[in-house]
């Protein structure tokens, strides 16, 4: 017997494995004692009832309950033709285990660190307020997502399997629940080892995954790419999947340097928002106590229209706290992460305006470039705000709306610390005039969200990559050379680890075909 059944619980009878399994043999007709196993096979919170209710879709069976996904297997390869992968970000550790599925052998090259020394250069970062611009909130083993929460939500369902990424992080060790929340995540703190469980795998089965190994040239004959140079001198040959991140600027300044084609593109910037999660809680779930004993830390995503742009939040970190997040010295960048369990004190997201690039001044931002230069001359410009140091220019965010300087800044979860800062000062009109007034009409939709015991943090200004890297719709190659597949975020394809991981896996698959033309 196998029976798929929806339910409408209260958070507590969702929470009890026991109560579940009763309420769902009651409604199904089945006696209790038939039913051998209860598996969750898709959750979410309807926090619009009141009470808070939540919606599961159930399996009960009358066998024990196997393990809910079927392993991908992946083939040794260590004779294999070599494939070059530039960046061990999500796009790149797919791309990667697609890669050894087909039975071609990833060559992954990684500017940055292993994951693990990567959290020592973290931790230096924040007590010496020094970046290391190969390893950093953005550079190194996972890429930027290692260290942002692992959101796995996407809405790119057409762009491949979400399923077969899902089952391959689950089979790396993350937890079973992203198989069938909502929204899942995995936590900053338990992804760095599904990350390195990703390499393992990729070593195990005879690829090659190398650190500290920044890709600066490619390997031109014609308009074929046949490999890469590092920076030591070393060269690999093969075809190239760059899958660089989208904070790679060095890589973008060489390609344009060298003819190949790259494209200016739209970009959103802004600042990091943090409330206290309490608030965010006894906004969302409408309840004094806020989320209780049950529920798990609120989310909200709002979105208004400003003069012809969009203003949105991005990469909500409900429990977590705000980032450094430069990739180089004189540079002042936040982010935001949290832990799986997202039990922090506060709650932060990006609040970004869309940016296109004829909205930029064109007698100093222009051209292919001209976007990715604009984002760097804020991001100094935020830096000398602070000080010349990582602080961040903070301001209240009822005082921005009303052009108040703030008489004192609130608490914060900002550990390198705060900068009072006049934020309309800082920033071009374009952007600071549209978040004002977004705030306002976020402040209408959602009662205390528009609040002075919020703080606005300087600058978010990487939401995703300044530059696109053309490239063919079907092939997935540039559109000037072969052999030459820009792959994920930082070539303008994708937005976030799962749309990430899925133009990996597809800009793999375009590879195979390319070998066996």
């Amino acid at each position: 017997m196998q029976i798929d059944i929806n339910l409408r619980l209260s958070p507590r009878e969702a929470a009890d494995s026991s109560s579940l399994k009763q309420v769902a043999a009651k409604k199904a007709g089945i006696p209790i004692h038939d039913i051998a196993s209860v598996r969750v096979i898709r959750r979410s919170i309807d926090a619009r009832r009141r009470p808070v209710v939540v919606d599961l879709m159930v399996r009960l069976s009358s066998v024990p309950d196997e393990k809910p996904f079927e392993e991908v297997a992946y083939q040794q390869v260590g004779d294999g033709k070599p494939v070059i992968v530039v960046g061990a970000g999500p796009a790149g550790l797919f791309a990667s285990l697609r890669l050894l599925e087909m039975g071609l052998k990833p060559i992954l090259l990684e500017r940055g660190s292993d994951v693990h020394q990567r959290k020592k250069d973290l931790a230096s970062l924040i007590r010496t307020g020094l970046v290391d611009p190969q390893s950093n909130y953005s550079f190194g083993e996972g890429g930027a997502g290692s260290f942002s929460d692992g959101k796995l939500y996407t809405r790119a369902v057409k762009r491949g399997d979400v399923s077969k990424v899902l089952v391959q992080l689950c089979q790396h060790g993350a937890n079973l629940d992203i198989l069938f929340d909502a929204h899942p995540h995995i936590g900053s703190n338990k992804l760095p080892q599904v990350i390195e469980a990703i390499r393992n795998t990729i070593l195990r089965h005879g690829g090659e995954v190398h650190f500290q190994t920044r890709v600066v040239a490619l390997l031109k004959k014609g308009s074929v790419i046949e490999g890469v140079q590092t920076s030591d001198g070393a060269v690999y040959f093969g075809p190239v999947i760059l899958a660089t991140g989208h904070s790679a600027r060095d890589m973008y300044r060489y390609l344009y340097a060298e003819g190949i084609t790259v494209q200016s593109k739209a970009l959103a910037m802004g600042v990091r928002l943090e409330h206290k999660q309490h608030l965010i809680d006894q906004m969302q779930y409408k309840q004094e106590e806020g989320r209780g004993l049950y529920l798990p830390a609120a989310e909200y995503s709002f979105v208004h229209q400003v003069e012809g742009r969009g203003v949105y939040s991005f990469c909500m970190c409900p429990g977590g706290f705000v980032i450094p997040a430069a990739t180089e010295a004189g540079q002042q960048v936040v982010n935001g992460m949290s832990a799986s369990d997202r039990k922090g004190e506060f709650a932060n997201s990006g609040m970004v305006v869309e940016l296109h690039p004829e909205d930029l001044p064109t007698d100093k931002f222009s051209g292919p470039l001209g976007m990715l230069e604009f984002q760097e001359a804020l991001e100094r410009r935020s830096f000398a705000y602070a000080g010349q140091s990582i602080k961040a220019p903070a301001q209240r965010m009822v005082d921005f709306v009303k052009h108040v300087r703030s008489k004192d800044l609130c608490e914060s979860s900002y550990l390198p610390g705060l900068v009072n800062a006049d934020l309309h000062a800082l920033f071009p009109a374009f952007i600071s005039k549209r978040l004002a007034l977004a705030f306002e009409a976020f402040g209408r939709k959602a009662s205390r969200f528009l609040t002075n015991d919020a703080l606005l943090l300087a600058a978010e200004t990487r939401t995703s990559s300044p530059v696109r890297i053309p490239r063919d719709p079907d092939s997935r190659m540039h559109i000037d050379y072969a052999g030459l597949f820009p792959c994920g975020e930082g070539a303008g394809y994708a937005g976030g680890i799962v749309s990430a991981a899925m133009d990996g896996v597809a800009c793999a698959e375009s590879v195979k075909e390319y070998l066996e033309c």
